[in-house]
Parts: structure tokens; C-alpha cells; sequence
């Protein structure tokens, strides 16, 4: 029914920290099914932006309306407070990168996942156990592992833990903000494969941050390239990392076939 009308719709959103720009009269839209990455160096406004489309922050200028499963169009900005947390633990998930900030890390694992059912109306125990332990397997946590708290796990499987407590209420849009930013490479790419499989299973929209242009390309139909907090390029992802037009872009990508 909503297939052909976007899922989220930004409208030149902006953020200033004093004198300072965060992101600049930046415009986008995301469709059902769709993955777009936001790329830049360290300090080029990509996760100001991600926290101000996603409601975390307050922007100073812009508008973001999304598409609501009843087909309705809500614009962000008339949330209440409370209206907003409960879409986000519903239709919106946010995967931060140190897990510890998306984690309660003094309850266990089931707890972690089951919490968020429970914040969607869920009551019966069994079920909840049940759907908890089904979506760790899913991310590739023992279900020996359920009674244990996330400060026995390793950063990796913290990292899978978050993204199952955010699954688990069938999101269709999540934000993410640099996934695999501090993990082992190997671990990275195994969280990446993870990450692949459960957005094309799942048919997820999503927004990924991130400096890697490797995570870019794997996971990201559509690519938006930040400096300064302007876009200054954007597009199919292959087509930009193939064929940047954009000086910075081109840099970017340069950097790292010579890394």
C-alpha cells in the first residue's frame, strides 16, 4: 500500500553548534526496502545528522516526515516525547556503536530482547522467552548464552545482542551509527555478513554512518558523501565509489585503494 511513497522524507534539515555547522540544509528521502549510507571523514556532520533525522537531537532548521504504517505522513516534529520514544522502541530502531549506550548491561541478555516486547504490549513470559531466544540464534548468540548479562559478552557479540533488541519488534526503519566501528576486523566482517543477511531477509529501511566505504558498498544501495556538514555528493553507492565526481569524494575513495 506504501510501496510507492518514501518511507522517510527530509526536508532541508540543519544544525548549528554555535557558530559551528553540524549538517546544512540537507534534503533526502529513504524508500521501503532501502539502505542508505552516510559517509565523510571524522567531523563532517554524518551522526549530527543521523541523531537529528532520527529525533535524538533537536535541528534548528528542516523538516523530517515519515511514512506511517497506517499510510498516514507524520512530520517528526510534532511528536511528543512520548510519542517519539515509543516509535522508536516500534516502528524505529538505533544501533549505536559502543553497544553499551543501546544495552541495559545489568539485566541479562532474554532480558535485553524480551524488554523490548514488553514495551510493545507483551505479557505472556513463555512467548517472550521464546521470541528472546529465537532472535539470539538469529544473530548468532548460544541460547546457553540467554540468562547471561552483556557485560560477560565481547564487544562483538554486545554488538549482535543490540541489533536483536532492536529487531525484535519488526522495525522498519533502524539508524545506525558506525556498527562495526571498534571491532576486530574479523569480527567486523562477521557482523557485516550478519547485517546483510538480516536487512535483505527482513526487507529493513535503514541509515548507516559510517567513515568505512568498504561497509558503504557492502551494505548501501544509495550513498550520501559529507564535508563540513553539507552533502557533497550523493548517489547509487557503485556509481560514486566507481566514479566519484566530486573532489573530496575522490580523495575519499583514493585514500583508501592506496591504504
Amino acid at each position: 500500500m506504501t510501496a510507492d511513497r518514501p518511507l522517510l522524507t527530509v526536508e532541508g534539515l540543519s544544525h548549528h553548534y554555535g557558530s559551528r555547522v553540524g549538517c546544512l540544509d540537507v534534503s533526502f528521502q529513504i524508500w521501503p526496502g532501502e539502505v542508505l549510507a552516510i559517509v565523510g571523514e571524522s567531523g563532517s556532520g554524518k551522526t549530527t545528522l543521523l541523531n537529528c533525522v532520527s529525533g535524538r537531537m533537536q535541528h534548528g532548521a528542516g523538516t523530517v516526515f515519515y511514512l506511517r504504517s497506517d499510510g498516514r505522513t507524520q512530520r517528526l516534529g510534532d511528536l511528543s516525547e512520548a510519542e517519539r520514544r515509543y516509535l522508536m522502541r516500534t516502528d524505529w530502531g538505533f544501533v549505536h556503536q559502543n553497544p553499551a549506550d543501546g544495552l541495559r548491561m545489568g539485566v541479562s541478555a532474554g532480558a535485553n530482547v524480551g524488554e523490548r516486547l514488553m514495551a510493545v504490549g507483551q505479557r505472556h513470559y513463555g512467548r517472550i522467552r521464546a521470541t528472546a531466544t529465537d532472535w539470539l540464534g538469529r544473530v548468532e548468540i548460544d541460547a546457553d548464552r540467554i540468562d547471561d548479562r552483556p557485560t560477560t559478552f565481547s564487544g562483538g557479540m554486545r554488538q549482535r545482542l543490540q541489533i536483536a533488541r532492536n529487531l525484535v519488534t519488526g522495525p522498519r526503519l533502524v539508524f545506525m551509527d558506525e556498527p562495526t566501528g571498534g571491532l576486530d576486523v574479523s569480527v567486523q566482517a562477521r557482523l557485516l555478513d550478519l547485517l546483510r543477511g538480516l536487512v535483505g531477509d527482513l526487507g529493513l529501511s535503514a541509515i548507516i554512518v559510517t567513515h568505512d566505504l568498504a561497509v558503504a558498498r557492502l551494505l548501501s544501495q544509495r550513498i550520501i558523501v559529507m564535508k563540513e556538514g553539507r552533502v557533497i555528493e550523493s548517489g547509487l553507492t557503485d556509481r560514486v565509489l566507481d566514479d566519484p565526481q566530486a573532489p573530496y569524494t575522490q580523495l575519499l575513495v583514493s585514500s583508501i585503494l592506496q591504504g
